[in-house]
Formats: structure tokens, sequence, C-alpha cells
């Protein structure tokens, strides 16, 4: 059985194993627990898991950003989607977005934005069979190096 909800701190062990798929490698354990923490303690985070039968194999997570423009209705930022390669196809990812959709429509939200990786081909036909439009806008990223 799928049950769709908020990840607590006894399942960290098993979201660096999906972050490790997503990423390529595992997330330092300390620095896991100080930002999930973080993200725990800011009602603008959703952090939601897709757990079977009690297991972790699915996770996102959802931002809520005030905006200034138009209605100043809030818009919702949708990162670190991954459903792990052993239960993928099986409606999991299907759950949790609908899971943030319901969340965002919740909080008044506007629109979301999702980016994903451009070589992740498989996740866009996900995306796009779900109601999600590449609108063409570029995008851009600035890696910032630690002081």
């Amino acid at each position: 059985m799928v049950t769709i909800k908020e990840i607590e701190a006894d399942s960290l062990e098993a979201l660096n194993e999906l972050y490790s798929e997503l990423i390529g490698h595992r997330t330092d354990q300390v620095k896991l627990v100080e930002a999930f923490n973080r993200v725990k303690a800011d009602s603008r985070y959703i952090l939601l898991g897709a757990y079977v039968d009690g297991e972790l194999l699915g996770s996102l997570m959802g931002i809520e950003c005030q905006d200034l423009v138009g209605d100043c209705r809030p818009f919702m930022v949708i990162e670190n989607v991954v459903v792990s390669s052993r239960t993928r196809r099986q409606g999991l990812g299907k759950k949790l977005m609908t899971a943030i959709e319901q969340a965002a429509h919740e909080r008044n939200c506007y629109y979301i934005i999702l980016v994903s990786g451009e070589q992740r081909k498989e996740a866009h036909v996900f995306y796009e069979s779900m109601g999600y439009r590449d609108e063409k806008v570029e995008g851009y990223r600035k890696h910032l190096s630690s002081h």
C-alpha cells in the first residue's frame, strides 16, 4: 500500500539513499540532518515521501515563495523529485506530484515551477504527462563556492 506523507527524521537514511540515485552520491549525513531540521522548522517547505508498506521509495520537496507582482499570490517551486529505480512506473511519482499540487492549491499558489536537468529525458516525459509544459524559457544557474 502506498502512503504519501511528510518525511520525518526517522526516514533520513532512506532519503539519503534516494538522493544518491538522484545526484550519483550520498549526501553528508551530518549536513543532511542539519538541513532537514531547518526545513522542518520552516512552514514554507513541504517534504513529501512515498512510502510502500512503510519503506520510503520516493520523495520531493516543495517550497512556497511569496510573489510581489500582480495579485501577490505565492507560487510553488518543486525540487529533488526522485523515485527509487526499483519502483519506477508504478505510480509513486504521480501520487507525489498530485499531493504537492494539492498543497499548492491549498496555499493559493498561482503556479508551480519545476526544473529538471536536460539529460533527464525520461523524467521530462513523466512531467509532461502530469500537465507540465516546456514553456521555452531560458534557465540559468550559478554555483556559488563556499567561503
